[in-house]
């Protein structure tokens, strides 16, 4: 039992050493745990019942109505014959109708009415790619966040590293009489600087861990590796696929549906009907009995009032066409813009990189430089600690610039959205 226990400790300890994440993984799982994504299933769910219902339509239509009257006059005949009397219709009448309609042509509404629909639910499905990709930006600036500061710590373990080794030489030339105490306390204040660093962007690198697992949906170790993303600007394509093109997209097919549907306003309609039903009197007015009645025919409407609004109504719509080509336009301007800053960027910081390693060979040689001047007795530890600081420095700088490109270089993509 203790081997397998042990065994299992192991197998533990390794997955969490090994357990790597990318940047792919990242953005997948933050948007699979994303709220906002419940909603692209109520769209369509949505769309379906609307659709559903406006097919509906096409059914047979029943209405049932009742009515009770009373008038104040009724007809009639201005004649007396001798002995025949003829009836009188009563004051208080009563009716009860079932109509049955079918719709035969309605001059394209209900098919016009489905296209809004479907235009409709796509602006939300496009609306709402919008909003899941501004959560890809947000992943990124996450996850590039804890590269840096895993640069950083690397960096500054290498430093600690360097002024243990400093201090265990400087301890040395006390021990021989050739360095002071004072020297050895520099070393230390060096080392205690050094070591708060350390506590501070351990602490920021957990904070950032903290919100990318709540992001994705699940813990993340500690130990987890983190893959640097790949650099490279070759496979980037020039064409831009952002989210927002296609919602512009939508928004015209919308107008056009909307357009349909005020056309079809004012196109005549034609169904058949039957109806049926009984009242006192029914169809023969001279009745005063309750005599059941139906009817039967062809009905056409055509209602004229929609031609008052017609034309300020497509003149509207067109505007709006107009106002999603114009926000189309500006969004690409700035898009260009984002991009060329962008490439600048990018551009910047490699050349920035190209000076970094001569920069940091020549910080390392000043470095040893003082590190002999001491040990001779010529130099002080004060100007070593600078020395080494320096290199350090320099080193943060490289490694910040590397991070700095992959930023810049996913900040394009996410511009371009390829």
């Amino acid at each position: 039992m203790k081997r397998i226990i042990f065994l299992f400790i192991l197998l533990g300890g390794y997955l969490s050493v090994h357990a790597q994440l990318t940047l792919d993984d990242c953005q997948k799982k933050a948007q699979e745990n994303y709220p906002v994504i419940k909603r692209y299933g109520l769209i369509e769910q949505s769309k379906q019942y609307n659709l559903s219902n406006a097919a509906k339509a096409y059914l047979p239509q029943l209405q049932i109505s009742a009515k009770a009257t009373y008038q104040s006059d009724v007809v009639t005949l201005p004649i007396h014959l001798p002995g025949i009397t003829i009836p009188s219709i009563p004051k208080d009448q009563y009716q009860a109708v079932v109509d049955l309609s079918q719709v035969v042509w309605d001059g394209g509404a209900i098919r016009s009415q489905k296209q809004v629909i479907q235009a409709g639910s796509e602006v939300e499905s496009r609306q709402l790619d919008v909003e899941m990709y501004a959560l890809e930006d947000r992943v990124n600036q996450i996850y590039f966040g804890i590269l840096m500061f895993n640069n950083r710590l690397e960096q500054n373990r290498i430093f600690m590293d360097d002024l243990e080794r400093s201090y265990q030489t400087i301890a040395d030339y006390l021990a021989n009489g050739i360095a002071n105490q004072a020297d050895l306390d520099a070393v230390r204040v060096e080392q205690l600087n050094a070591e708060q660093t350390q506590t501070q962007l351990q602490s920021t690198r957990k904070a950032y861990m903290e919100m990318l697992s709540i992001m994705i949906g699940e813990p993340i170790s500690p130990d987890t590796v983190f893959t640097k993303p790949n650099s490279d600007l070759s496979a980037l394509s020039p064409t831009v696929n952002r989210p927002e093109l296609l919602l512009f997209d939508a928004q015209k097919e919308l107008f056009d549906s909307q357009k349909a549907v005020i056309k079809s306003s004012y196109i005549p309609k034609i169904g058949v009907f039957i109806q049926g039903g009984i009242g006192r009197p029914g169809l023969n007015m001279l009745s005063s009995k309750w005599d059941p009645f139906y009817i039967g025919g062809v009905r056409l409407s055509w209602n004229l009032s929609s031609l008052y609004t017609k034309d300020n109504d497509l003149r509207k719509i067109e505007t709006d066409k107009n106002t999603a080509d114009t926000q189309r336009e500006l969004f690409m301007y700035n898009i260009h813009l984002t991009e060329n800053r962008q490439n600048e960027d990018i551009q910047r910081i490699r050349d920035l990189m190209k000076q970094d390693g001569e920069i940091i060979a020549l910080r390392e040689n000043i470095r040893k430089a003082a590190e002999a001047k001491v040990a001779n007795g010529t130099g002080t530890v004060t100007d070593l600690m600078r020395e080494m600081t320096l290199e350090d420095l320099a080193r943060q700088s490289k490694a910040a610039h590397e991070i700095d490109l992959l930023t810049a270089v996913y900040n394009l993509k996410n511009t371009r959205n390829n």
